[in-house]
Formats: structure tokens, sequence, C-alpha cells
């Protein structure tokens, strides 16, 4: 059976930057806690997790907004 062919939808247009800060943002708060209330010793490893999410969503902002992008 032959399907017939359709032509490739547009792109949708995305604001990048702002999906980028939403996920940092959501990562900083998440250090802001484990910073304030404090894990348990075992778990000291989640602060590293979440700072972690904190550098690489800067990194990711400057990244979406380079220049010479698009």
């Amino acid at each position: 059976m032959k399907q017939e062919w359709h032509p490739d939808p547009e792109p949708i247009e995305t604001n990048d930057t702002a999906a980028v800060a939403v996920g940092t943002g959501v990562w900083a708060v998440a250090l802001a806690v484990l910073l304030i209330v404090g894990p348990a010793p075992e778990n000291t490893w989640w602060i590293w997790t979440c700072a972690t999410g904190v550098v690489f969503g800067l990194f990711g902002i400057w990244f979406v907004r380079r220049p010479g992008r698009e």
C-alpha cells in the first residue's frame, strides 16, 4: 500500500531563551531550597546537581542568544 506524500509542516516559532531561562530558574530555586534546608549527609550530591544545572542553564542562555545564530 502506497501512502500519499504530504509536505513537511513549517517549523514552529519558539522563544528558546525563555525556555532555557525557566529551566535555569527552577534549578536555582532548588539550589536555594537545598542550601537553606540542607540535605541529609548522604545526599549532598543534590546540591552539586542543582549547581551544575544552573551553570549549564547559564551556558544554554548564552548559547541560544549568541550572535550569528540563524
